[in-house]
This record gives C-alpha cells, structure tokens and sequence, in this order.
C-alpha cells in the first residue's frame, strides 16, 4: 500500500492506495499516524491529490480516479449507488434504499453510508434524512459545507 498527506481546505487529507485503486481517504488527519506497513509515494497520489483540491475549490464536478474501497457486497452495492448520485444533487437514505431494490433499508443504507472509505470521491454526503441532513463521517457542519459548495443544500 502506498499513501500520500497534503494540506486541503478542509485540513488534512491522508489517502492510501493499493495497486487495484484508492483504498481510504481520511479527513482531518492532522496528527494520526501513517498507515502501518505502507510506503508514502506522494508523485503516485499527485492526479488524486489535483483532482480533489480541484473539487474541493469548486472546479471539479466528478472524478476519473480507479476506487477500491473494498467492504461487503450490499456496501459496494450502496457505495456504487452513491457514485450515481450526479453532482449538485442529493438523494434520501430511503430513496437510495427503493433504487436498490431493498425497500424500508434505509437505515441499512445510512449504516454503509457511514462506513464510506473514500468520503468526497464515493459521495456519501449527498444523501440526506427525509427531514433534514441526516448525519456525516466528517460531522454534519462538513456535510453542509460540502452541500453548499455543490449548490444542493436543502432547505
């Protein structure tokens, strides 16, 4: 596993890959550790790095990045779900259960939201609660400053 640290609007981002694609993406990663046995190699990470600070400075809408953010298969089920989801738009946790064929799953899917690897490239973010924000991995003032960045907060 490589890995690669760089400073971001939102603090620290520390992103790990294996050879298949990117792994983990941590935000707010000031102060942890490196990845136990992993070799940092920040030229190999520099089209992923662009690309997020990209996002993040509202120039970028989607990204061309190999993913292999591993998990179970309904969380790659919910995680693919989530990449369909178009930028500037959000979906509620029960609407991505109905498109999943798994009615009434909603707080299954909000369960896999959770545990996302790869937050801001696999968007869990745009997935809200029926009746407001509904909660984040980074904390819900970062889901409301990415929704903003995005044009979708809702009101």
């Amino acid at each position: 596993m490589i890995f690669t640290r760089f400073a971001s609007p939102l603090g620290e981002i520390l992103l790990c890959s294996e050879p298949e694609g990117l792994r983990q993406l941590t935000l707010a990663a000031e102060g942890l550790p490196d990845p136990e046995g992993a070799r940092r190699d920040d030229d190999a990470l520099i089209d992923a790095r662009d690309q997020l600070l990209g996002y993040l400075a509202g120039r970028r809408h989607s990204f061309s990045l190999p993913l292999a953010p591993g998990g179970s298969d309904f969380q790659r089920q919910v995680w693919a779900a989530l990449l369909r989801i178009p930028w500037g738009q959000t979906r509620t946790y029960g609407e991505l259960a109905r498109r999943l064929g798994r009615e009434g799953a909603a707080r299954a899917v909000g369960t896999a939201n959770g545990a996302n690897p790869l937050p801001l490239l696999i968007p869990c973010h745009r997935v809200v609660a029926a009746g407001g924000l509904g909660g984040y991995s980074g904390g819900v003032a970062l889901k409301r400053r990415l929704l903003e960045l995005e044009g979708s907060l809702p009101v």
